[in-house]
C-alpha cells in the first residue's frame, strides 16, 4: 500500500492514495489552518471507524441479519502533553435493520475488534484503550 502526502500552504495537504482517491487535510487555526479539511488525528479516527463498520457490515451479512444501517460514533480522548496521542477509543454501534439478533451483533463486534480490524488493533497495541458497545434499532 502506498500513497503521497503534498503540502499545499499554510498547514493545508493532500494525501493521494493508491487506488486513485485524495482528501486535504488541513491543521486548527492556531497552526495557521483554514478548516479546508479534517485534521490528520480525526482521519486516523475516521479510518477506525471506517474498518471496524467494515467488519460488522460484513459479519452481519455472512450470518443473514437483516440489517439496513449501521453508523459508528467515536468519541477519543487524547493526552495533554506533546505527542497529544489517542489514549482512550470508544466505539458505539448504532445497528438497524428487521429482528437483527443481539448476539450475532454482540459476536461481530467482538470479532472486528479482536481479530479483523487491523486499525483496532494497531492503536491498541500501541496503548490505547478501546472500548465498544452497541445498540440496535428496529427497522420500519
Amino acid at each position: 500500500m502506498q500513497t503521497s502526502v503534498h503540502w499545499l500552504e499554510n498547514v493545508a495537504f493532500e494525501a493521494k492514495s493508491e487506488s486513485g482517491h485524495s482528501v486535504v487535510m488541513d491543521g486548527s487555526a492556531e497552526y495557521g489552518g483554514e478548516n479546508r479539511g479534517p485534521r490528520p488525528m480525526e482521519l486516523i479516527l475516521m479510518g477506525l471507524g471506517g474498518c471496524a463498520s467494515f467488519d460488522i457490515v460484513t459479519i452481519l451479512k455472512k450470518s443473514r441479519q437483516d440489517v439496513t444501517d449501521v453508523v459508528c460514533q467515536l468519541k477519543a480522548e487524547r493526552a495533554d502533553s506533546i505527542p497529544a496521542v489517542f489514549t482512550k477509543i470508544h466505539l458505539h454501534f448504532v445497528v438497524t435493520g428487521k429482528a437483527v439478533k443481539s448476539k450475532q451483533v454482540e459476536k461481530a463486534v467482538e470479532l472486528s475488534a479482536e481479530k479483523y480490524c487491523s486499525a483496532s488493533k494497531m492503536l491498541s497495541d500501541g496503548g490505547v484503550e478501546i472500548t465498544h458497545d452497541f445498540e440496535i434499532i428496529e427497522a420500519a
